[in-house]
């Protein structure tokens, strides 16, 4: 049992229930938000004092029937209750990552790259990382790096580090505290599942020190795969357009996706990645970049 992460899960999610949300009366003002410890036991069906020693990380072996019900009261959806679980279970799981390495692109994952033509993809990592792109994706999302960088596993872009720290990638965004908030939740997703990565720890410490945003993101404990969304994109060379971004599980790289960025046939936006894929055709990019982005 992760049982500092536990506690600071429960605490955070229990602090964002209202006692309206689950049909106890307002009794006026609280000294802190949400349900105290002991309106939750009640609701969950559990003694006080061992959801007291749960959230303190003195209880341990947690049954599946005590989760689902502090799970029900707390609201979480499956992605919620499956990080429950994770963080209710052994502290060092098979996987957990603790002295893991750069992680590999298989040759297979690179013929799927390859194969996806003029579509902007690129391989990402479980921290975020990007192992491999094909042009269009690195000139869409990445421009102003060096497109070699993914192929050094010191160096390589991550897409974490690019949204929080890095000029352009705050930039290409328009609503990026969406993105922002999706970016997070994802990786307290995996962070939940890889207990013991210490990259991606240093990683996570690494963005709350450089970035007051990511460091309240984190604090909200939100939990949620990234699995795709639509978002409007401020590109520095083609402007405003509109993409999907979908992220394809890799099976046999467990942890990695392939992420494919589309546009409705016939629009503007459509148009717009024909444009840049042409402009790169004709300009091929290559500065390499420097700062804290380009590094893995």
């Amino acid at each position: 049992m992760d049982d500092r992460r536990l506690g600071e899960f429960l605490r955070a999610r229990r602090a964002r229930v209202r006692p309206e949300d689950v049909g106890l009366p307002d009794a006026g003002r609280r000294r802190v938000p949400g349900l105290r410890r002991e309106e939750l036991a009640l609701l969950a069906g559990v003694g006080v004092s061992y959801y007291t020693r749960l959230e303190q990380g003195q209880a341990h072996n947690a049954s599946p029937e005590v989760l689902d019900a502090i799970a029900r009261v707390l609201g979480l959806d499956a992605h919620g209750r499956a990080h429950l679980d994770h963080l209710s279970g052994p502290a060092r799981r098979p996987g957990s990552g603790a002295g893991a390495g750069p992680e590999r692109v298989l040759p297979a994952t690179r013929e799927l790259l390859g194969a996806v033509g003029e579509v902007p993809a690129l391989v990402v990592g479980r921290r975020a990382d990007v192992l491999a792109w094909n042009g269009p994706g690195h000139a869409l999302l990445a421009g102003h790096l060096d497109p070699a960088s993914p192929e050094h596993a010191a160096d390589r872009p991550n897409l974490a580090r690019l949204l929080f720290l890095d000029p352009h990638g705050r930039d290409l965004y328009v609503d990026r505290r969406r993105k922002a908030r999706a970016m997070v939740s994802n990786l307290r997703h995996v962070a939940g599942r890889y207990p013991g990565d210490a990259r991606l720890a240093a990683l996570i410490g690494e963005l709350s020190i450089g970035s007051p945003e990511f460091a309240a993101l984190w604090a909200d404990h939100r939990v949620h795969p990234c699995e795709g969304d639509v978002y409007e994109l401020r590109h520095p060379v083609v402007g405003s357009l509109t993409v999907t971004q979908q992220n394809l599980p890799l099976p046999r790289s467990p942890g990695q996706s392939l992420v494919l960025v589309t546009a409705a046939a016939d629009s503007t936006s459509q148009h717009a990645l024909t444009l840049l894929a042409q402009a790169r055709h004709r300009h091929p990019a290559a500065s390499p970049a420097s700062g804290p982005a380009a590094r893995a």
